[in-house]
Order: C-alpha cells, then structure tokens, then sequence
C-alpha cells in the first residue's frame, strides 16, 4: 500500500535542517547538501513554503520533494551516501 507523506514544518540549526513529516518522522538534512540552503540568511530560510510533495523557496529559487529527501538526494539529484 502506498501512504502519501507530506511537510507540516521545517526548521534548522546551524548545520541541519529538520523536516517534520505527517507519518509522525522527522527528517535531518546537511545543509551543505543544499548550497543554496546552506548560505542563506535565517529570514530567507525561514520562508519556506510547504506543499503536499515538498518545500519551495521563492527568494532562493530551490524546490526540494519528500520523495527526493527520503531517497537521500541532495542538491542537482545527486544521490548522497546514507549510513544504515
């Protein structure tokens, strides 16, 4: 059976950010991952848009999917090495 996962908040660290998901996990992504993300400002970050797929940053131009986040790709769909 498929579920469909949605965003319900985003938040970040210095290094990390955190993305809440309606199943109830919680995703953990490297900023460096992201370097549109990762040089940002706070205010700039903090305007993201959730959508039902995924995350939208209008100021940065950056759209990053759940499906792409969960598979562990970063920017560009390069694939990252996860640790099990």
């Amino acid at each position: 059976m498929d579920t469909f996962v949605s965003p319900t908040a985003v938040r970040f660290d210095e290094s990390t950010m955190w993305v809440d998901l309606s199943d109830g996990r919680v995703l953990g992504m490297p900023l460096a991952w992201y370097p549109r993300l990762f040089g940002a400002k706070t205010d700039a970050l903090n305007a993201v848009e959730l959508s039902p797929s995924g995350l939208h940053w209008d100021e940065l131009d950056e759209d990053l999917s759940i499906s792409g986040m969960l598979a562990g790709v970063g920017a560009h769909g390069n694939r990252r090495s996860v640790a099990a």
